[in-house]
């Protein structure tokens, strides 16, 4: 008997605010190049004061994880934090209206923090420099974790970013519990290097005791593993968790399962804005999961879908790529 969902993700629920600029911008403003900074609501609305004409777009990395498995037709569920305030709207409707289940409950008006957002940089090269307020996203707790759509699902995907939450390790455990309980498996993404040095013990128990599939970028699994050679740091990933999907930037990505490596290569498409890339690579590989493909064809459909959101602004596809593996794939 299926289960009602093919995957459910946990993770952030925040609302981007992208806008181009050049490096001098982010040196002026104290902003380090190519990872995420965590800010305060004063710190944003600095920031937001001395942007350029802005986009705002609904994310956080696994809801733009769940957003692309949804527009792939894939039975999805989200579970992120959001205020009964106007980003709080936009987030949640925006997650339903591509197709996935979002029922987890409102902050009140009356909450102090209010919806996250993240404010996005773009520089001429195509890096994105992430500024985070969490806001009420932080706050995610136990008591905000359906155990029933848990115990429902095939697959549960993790955002590594929700490690930065103080009570977010406790709803993990507790999402965790209810999925391995009927036989579902778990993914986690890690995220960022700065997430894994922060959280590097938990993430190392974590995925030794209950991940399956791990999710990374090269930057990040040499923070987790060791800064001697990625092919080492792969090795040992690969003998704490069945499978490693790890992306290489221009290189496309490295699947490793069984002692084996499979290189898939990064679609050719011009890089406009890396936002959401590694976000949408795991929407492609686990839509090639969850329907049966073969490693090396799952790491191609995630450079294919990874290849759409690169090529224009904002980390949610704008194509049907789910037309585009079609064009690619025996679907």
């Amino acid at each position: 008997m299926s289960k009602k969902f093919q995957v459910v993700g946990i993770g952030n629920a925040i609302v981007d605010v992208l806008a181009h600029c050049e490096d001098n911008f982010l040196v002026d403003n104290g902003i380090e190049k190519g990872i995420m900074q965590l800010i305060n609501t004063d710190r944003a609305a600095e920031l937001y004061s001395h942007m350029g004409p802005a986009t705002e777009i609904s994310g956080g990395s696994g809801a733009n994880t769940i957003a692309g498995l949804a527009a792939l037709d894939v039975r999805t569920a989200y579970v992120g934090k959001v205020k009964d305030d106007q980003l709080g709207a936009i987030f949640a409707h925006d997650i339903r209206a591509m197709g996935a289940v979002y029922e987890t409950p409102l902050a009140p008006k009356s909450d102090d923090a209010e919806t996250g957002r993240c404010m996005v940089l773009v520089t001429p090269d195509g890096e994105r420099s992430l500024n985070t307020y969490l806001g009420v996203s932080e706050h995610l707790s136990p008591d905000d974790i359906d155990v029933d759509q848990m115990a429902d699902c095939e697959w549960l995907y993790l955002e590594g970013y929700r490690f930065d939450g103080p009570e977010s390790h406790a709803a993990f455990a507790k999402a965790i519990e209810a999925c391995k309980s009927t036989g579902g498996k778990v993914a986690v993404s890690l995220s960022d290097p700065f997430c894994v040095e922060r959280h590097r013990d938990a993430f190392k128990q974590l995925i030794t005791d209950h991940v399956d599939l791990l999710f990374c970028n090269e930057h990040e699994m040499m923070a987790m593993y060791g800064d001697t050679s990625l092919d080492d740091a792969l090795a040992l990933a690969g003998q704490h968790t069945e499978m490693v999907a790890c992306t290489i930037g221009k290189k496309g990505a490295l699947i490793i399962k069984d002692g084996k490596t499979h290189h898939a290569d990064a679609a050719p498409v011009a890089r406009v804005d890396a936002t959401g890339a590694g976000d949408l690579f795991a929407s492609g590989f686990m839509y090639g999961l969850v329907n049966g493909h073969d490693m090396l064809t799952c790491g191609q459909m995630g450079c294919v879908v990874a290849g759409e959101v690169i090529g224009h602004i904002g980390a949610r596809p704008e194509a049907d790529i789910k037309q585009l593996l079609a064009d690619n794939f025996t679907l």
